[in-house]
């Protein structure tokens, strides 16, 4: 009798929390999966191609944003996600491989991939993902979307930064819906990743780190080799004492 009354309490336990609501137990219901990865046409960014190999490193993204789920940012600021709707991964390696993407369809890099496949490095690419989400100016309006990246590409030995670069790209959903927002982000990260290869393309061989280029920072190897031989000279022409 007293083994009944057990059950029959941890029966009525149950059913009073999943009458509270379903995302208090258990995992949320499945739903639609959004894939977010841009299309880039091939050599779409002209130039000569690059000497040097690239790393892309695991993008540094906001814990709230780093997620499966769909963010959005109502009218009055606060931050929430998209119902019964995720991606298919995480937000950081979804950008990482866009721009890895980004990169092979300019058809310039040779040399390039994420840090996780660990390639001999000449240049390092770190990424801060600081807006990627719809933001809504009415609660039941169609919404915007932001992208915001930062970018830093850094010499793989000794760290040394050469460049930063950030972009902003926005648009806007052609519903109000999960699935309208989540294209909308796509388009507007295809172009933040065009903008900065773009951008880290433009950039020429790191010069060595070797002693006489950190004596003079900046100048080519040619000078630096005159600059060592004009000295020697300089040496040699002082007169010995007699």
């Amino acid at each position: 009798m007293i083994q009944q009354r057990r059950f029959f309490l941890v029966g009525a336990c149950a059913l009073a929390l999943s009458g509270c609501g379903k995302d208090l137990i258990g995992p949320p219901e499945a739903g639609p999966i959004y894939v977010v990865r841009p299309q880039f046409p091939a050599g779409a960014s002209g130039g000569a191609k690059v000497p040097w190999a690239l790393s892309i490193l695991h993008p540094d993204v906001a814990s709230a944003l780093d997620s499966e789920r769909i963010a959005l940012f109502q009218p009055d600021g606060t931050m929430d996600f998209y119902a019964k709707a995720t991606y298919p991964d995480r937000l950081a390696p979804i950008v990482q491989h866009a721009i890895l993407d980004g990169f092979e369809a300019s058809g310039r890099i040779d040399a390039v991939a994420t840090e996780e496949a660990a390639l001999h490095a000449d240049y390092n690419l770190s990424i801060e993902v600081k807006d990627f989400a719809a933001h809504y100016s009415a609660p039941d309006g169609v919404p915007g979307v932001t992208v915001s990246i930062t970018a830093k590409l850094t010499t793989s030995h000794g760290r040394v930064i050469v460049g930063s670069f950030a972009t902003t790209q926005t648009g806007a959903a052609s519903a109000n819906s999960a699935g309208a927002a989540v294209q909308a982000l796509q388009q507007a990260l295809g172009a933040a990743v065009k903008a900065i290869v773009d951008w880290a393309l433009a950039f020429p061989m790191p010069v060595s780190q070797g002693p006489a280029a950190a004596a003079s920072p900046g100048k080519p190897a040619e000078q630096l080799l005159h600059d060592a031989t004009r000295g020697s000279q300089r040496l040699r022409d002082v007169p010995k004492p007699q």
